[in-house]
Parts: structure tokens; C-alpha cells; sequence
């Protein structure tokens, strides 16, 4: 009988190089289970498309919808995936119908990352605590200003928040559950954009 390799051998495979499952698959049943071997075989049939999971570029994924039941608030999410395989898989289409819910429940987030934010923001931002700081002493100010900012990252950026739903995710940060997910999956979680609308906003 010939060689066949454990999901577990196809997954890491999958993770170092980025190729696609049955790549992987029948590159280990050549190589007769030899990582190293199964690894210069698909460099050789994907050339420099072997790469890190983490640094491919994501080009399938899923938008999904949350509306409140109020019919007031209502959010669209847009997470990116490497595959199709994962993008329709139940714990990635979880994932990203949580996520709208939170950004639902959330609506002082703008950004998913705090390098979206732009950088007269964080300026505006950072007078306003200086501002409120002037009277402490002079040597703690800018370490109150930066405990400040990163208060109010904490409010604006997606990825530093606590999910809403704090028993549910064991108090995890949206950031711990799409690297969660990301691990899981083997492939690249991007949260890609968000848009929330609000009647009377």
C-alpha cells in the first residue's frame, strides 16, 4: 500500500510553503512522507509562489451581515481567507458573523488597525490629553498622555478590542481570536473593512 500522509503533515506543509491541500498532499505521497523532499517539490512546481501562509496575499474570504433586532443598527464585515476551502468553513463564517455583531454593539470603532488611523488624529488626539495633563507634574506627563492614547486606541481600533461578548470568548481581544482562527485554519485571517450604519447617525 502506498504512503499516505496525516492531515497534520499536509497542514504544516501547507504552512510553510502556501501551497494548496492536494498540492501538499500528493507532493509528501512523492516524496513517501520526506518534509524536506515534498517541500523541493513543490518549489520546483510552484517556483517562487512558495512562500509563509501569513504573507500571502488573501483572495478568497466571506462578507456577512448583522442587523439589530431594534432594525436601527445594522453592520457589514468583509474578512479575507487564502482559500476557498476555509472561506466556507462553519468557524470562519462564525468568526466574521461575531465580528459584525461586536462592530454592532461598538459604535465608537472607526479602524480596524491602529495604522489606519490617520496621523493628524493621533496628533488632534494627543493635544487634547496634554491639554488635560498640563496640570501634573511635568516629568509624568508624557506617560499619562501615552496611557491616554492608547485608552483611546482601545476604543477606535477593532483589533484592541474585547469582544462584546466577553463570556462567551473567555474575554479575548478580536485580535487573539483572528490569530486563533488564523492558527486553525493554517491560513492567513485578514479583517479586511467594516462599514456600520445607524438610523439617525
Amino acid at each position: 500500500m502506498s504512503y499516505q500522509p496525516s492531515a497534520a503533515d499536509v497542514k504544516a506543509l501547507r504552512q510553510q510553503t502556501g501551497a494548496g491541500m492536494m498540492d501538499c498532499k500528493s507532493a509528501l505521497v512523492e516524496a513517501e512522507g520526506d518534509a524536506d523532499k515534498a517541500q523541493e517539490i513543490l518549489r520546483v512546481k510552484m517556483g517562487n509562489k512558495v512562500g509563509k501562509l501569513a504573507g500571502r496575499e488573501t483572495s478568497e474570504g466571506t462578507v456577512q451581515a448583522y442587523v439589530h433586532a431594534t432594525g436601527k443598527v445594522g453592520v457589514l464585515v468583509q474578512v479575507e481567507c487564502n482559500t476557498d476551502f476555509v472561506a466556507k468553513n462553519d468557524d470562519f463564517v462564525a468568526f466574521a458573523k461575531d465580528l459584525a455583531l461586536h462592530i454592532a454593539a461598538s459604535p465608537q470603532t472607526k479602524y480596524v488597525t491602529e495604522d489606519e488611523i490617520p496621523q493628524e488624529d493621533r496628533d488632534r488626539e494627543a493635544r487634547v490629553f496634554e491639554e488635560m495633563a498640563a496640570d501634573k507634574p511635568e516629568n509624568i506627563r508624557p506617560r499619562i498622555v501615552e496611557g491616554q492614547l492608547k485608552k483611546w486606541y482601545g476604543e477606535v481600533v477593532l483589533l484592541h478590542q474585547e469582544h462584546v461578548n466577553a463570556d462567551k470568548h473567555d474575554g479575548k481581544t478580536i485580535e487573539q481570536l483572528r490569530s486563533d482562527l488564523s492558527s486553525k485554519t493554517g491560513e492567513n485571517v485578514v479583517i479586511k473593512r467594516f462599514v456600520r450604519f445607524a438610523v439617525g447617525e
